[in-house]
């Protein structure tokens, strides 16, 4: 009969599921770039993790909280993979998000009250069949919450919600935690979450004047 073989401390040190806590070992995390070099260059692997849920809080329409996540749903789009939107507060602008280098065949829209648009957004991230999902989703809680971080992870799909501000100060399971936010008539992104990366309270992303 054939021992089997015990893994060392190295090696299981050494799986990507296992984070140290070390200035010089990065966790190895998928990651899909945003298309912002300072906010890529701070976070692990580079980018939105994949198979995993991003929150984006904000303090009120109309800071940049969707120019935020537009270059990797670009990009996604352009590689054939489905991005779909869940329950979105406004009619999506179809001429600007051609100009920020979404195709079209591949963007999805689906309109959901407060009770179903969880639910959906859990659905579509289970399928398999989406590189990305975005919710609006205003009053979720955690158990919900943690659903779509399972789905992700099932689906192996970007999960990102966009939720108010107010909420920053509560728990989550999200992978990822950013605010956006206005001082100084510009737009700023803080890393509150990040497997991985030290919380910081400094902006981390300038994104416009």
């Amino acid at each position: 009969m054939n021992a089997i073989a015990t893994p060392t401390l190295a090696q299981v040190l050494d799986h990507p599921g296992i984070w140290r806590r070390s200035a010089e070992r990065q966790p190895r995390v998928r990651a899909l770039a945003t298309g912002w070099e300072s906010l890529d260059a701070k976070l692990p692997g580079g980018g939105w993790p994949q198979g995993a849920l991003s929150e984006i809080l904000y303090e009120n329409d109309g800071l940049g909280e969707l120019d935020l996540v537009m270059p990797a749903l670009a990009a996604l789009t352009q590689e054939h993979r489905r991005v779909i939107f869940v329950a979105p507060p406004h009619l999506p602008y179809a001429p600007a998000l051609v100009a920020a280098g979404v195709d079209l065949r591949f963007l999805h829209e689906i309109h959901a009250g407060t009770t179903e648009a969880a639910w959906s957004m859990e659905q579509c991230l289970r399928s398999g069949c989406c590189g990305a999902v975005v919710g609006w989703l205003w009053d979720i809680d955690y158990r919900s919450l943690r659903r779509l971080q399972l789905a992700a992870e099932s689906g192996d799909a970007c999960a990102m919600i966009f939720r108010s501000a107010e909420h920053a100060a509560h728990n989550s399971p999200a992978a990822l935690r950013l605010k956006v936010s206005n001082s100084d008539e510009a737009t700023y992104v803080d890393v509150l979450k990040s497997r991985g990366l030290l919380t910081t309270t400094a902006p981390l992303l300038r994104m416009r004047a």
